[in-house]
């Protein structure tokens, strides 16, 4: 145990990260129960329904749980002030910067975890007041940075860049991606596509199946001028590449976009019109366990992996 997991009370290095429509309450109680650090996904939710997923989490576990405040979401002030008032002291923010908040949530005795895609944004989060910063590579699903630095080139620069602790994400679905992040200098993970394909998480089962049948480009990374996020490729996805190819507008994007994709995809189990956002590393994921089987299975995998001498 590393002196981070002693700060977030989780006896793993393993964040289950935050995601829309499949992080709520089950999936995070699960995590937490298995000793990780188990997120609830505020992204998709309103204040109230925030409110429900926390408390169930707090009865289904004593672990420790964290809520993940997308900062662009307008709602965002509100959703803080719910999870502080519910107890909640871990908070994962991300998409806008973490300054504003920072200092308020530090007071109320919380940690501060925020998402970086580049060295750069990771010293300001640092000058900013956070406590560790998930560097987080493109390979990831979902919204991304626009730098497009891969895991593997992006940890080790963030390392170098800040003395907080930092947090590799985007790729890490098994033993392997945990044991070369820790050989980066991360002193824990987070797993966002591995944990949706498990019982516990909200998904739909088509979204669930897609997950674990899905080959080694199966995803793109669309929407770059917009808002670049990471999807399984259908037919949606394919109408957003024509839409880009012709260079259409932001506006046109928007509309194209439109509201409840990325629910009628993830939640509802629509593979064809949805939004399915996961991560690259999909094609890896081949088994549904539970959250308890799972991480028995990635300790047990790790201590087998062949580290360099």
């Amino acid at each position: 145990m590393n002196e981070l997991c002693r700060s977030l009370n989780i006896q793993h290095p393993i964040i289950q990260a935050g995601m829309v429509w499949v992080s709520g309450a089950k999936l995070a109680a699960a995590a937490a129960n298995a000793g990780c650090l188990g997120t609830i996904g505020a992204g998709s939710m309103k204040p109230d329904l925030l409110r429900e997923h926390i408390l169930k989490a707090q009865s289904l576990t004593s672990g420790t749980l964290a809520v993940n405040v997308p900062l662009l979401y307008e709602k965002a002030n509100e959703q803080i002030d719910t999870a502080l008032e519910l107890g909640i002291r871990v908070f994962i923010t991300s998409a806008g910067s973490p300054k504003p908040h920072t200092a308020r949530l530090k007071a109320a005795g919380a940690m501060v975890l925020h998402v970086v895609s580049s060295p750069a944004l990771a010293k300001k989060c640092e000058e900013a007041g956070v406590d560790a910063v998930i560097a987080e590579g493109f390979e990831a699903g979902g919204h991304n940075g626009r730098e497009e630095l891969t895991t593997m080139v992006l940890v080790p620069q963030v390392v170098d860049a800040v003395k907080i602790p930092v947090i590799a994400a985007g790729g890490i679905v098994d033993a392997r991606g945990m044991a070369a992040a820790f050989c980066l200098g991360a002193q824990a993970v987070q797993m966002g596509t591995r944990f949706v394909a498990t019982v516990e998480a909200s998904a739909h089962d088509n979204f669930k199946r897609a997950v674990i049948t899905a080959g080694p480009g199966d995803t793109m990374l669309m929407m770059k001028k917009h808002v670049p996020v990471r999807l399984l490729k259908n037919r949606f996805a394919e109408e957003v590449r024509a839409a880009e190819d012709r260079c259409a507008d932001r506006a046109e994007l928007e509309a194209l976009l439109g509201h409840g994709r990325a629910r009628a995809g993830m939640l509802e189990g629509d593979l064809d019109r949805g939004e399915l956002e996961i991560g690259q590393a999909c094609a890896l994921v081949r088994d549904l366990p539970s959250v308890g089987e799972l991480i028995k299975k990635l300790l047990s995998e790790y201590a087998h992996v062949s580290l360099p001498r």
